[in-house]
């Protein structure tokens, strides 16, 4: 849906297929850094300016994988990673509350990195009854995502 919308190249990148070759005790000293997060962050993080964060809610917040990412992108070439650059968020459970609590801890900590929150969060709830597949077919949902992607490209 971005992407149709946009001119820009839009890569999604999805923590669960990324290498965990980085997450190791000198992870937090610039030259220990792995190569393969070294080449993420080179190649998704450091040419975006604008970021789509979905999250699924984890025990009340989001997932500590998307932490220790962050964390680990803070490392080396910080303000290149995340000063000024902005960030949609959007949050999925399969509950009711659409992970509101994890979208607006996460606002917090990118907001700290320097990134700007777009104010609009967009909750997706009981996300498990508007697929079929690995695709959402629920019309009001469809409309509300495209609504959110719009106010991400102008943002």
């Amino acid at each position: 849906m971005l992407q149709d919308k946009s001119d820009e190249e839009v890569k999604l990148l999805e923590l669960e297929n990324i290498p965990h070759d980085w997450f190791f005790p000198r992870m937090y000293q610039e030259g220990e850094q792995a190569e393969s997060l070294k080449q993420i962050q080179d190649e998704y993080m450091i040419p975006a300016s604008k970021f789509l964060i979905v999250t699924p809610e984890y025990n009340g917040s989001f997932p500590g994988a998307l932490k220790l990412f962050l964390d680990a992108c803070s490392v080396r070439a910080y303000s290149e990673t995340f000063k000024w650059k902005k960030a949609a968020l959007a949050g999925v459970a399969s509950g009711r509350a659409g992970n509101l609590l994890g979208l607006d801890h996460l606002a917090a900590v990118l907001n700290h990195l320097g990134v700007v929150t777009l104010p609009h969060r967009l909750p997706i709830s009981r996300i498990n009854s508007l697929m079929e597949g690995q695709e959402i077919i629920d019309e009001a949902t469809l409309g509300v995502m495209e609504n959110h992607v719009e106010e991400l490209l102008n943002f």
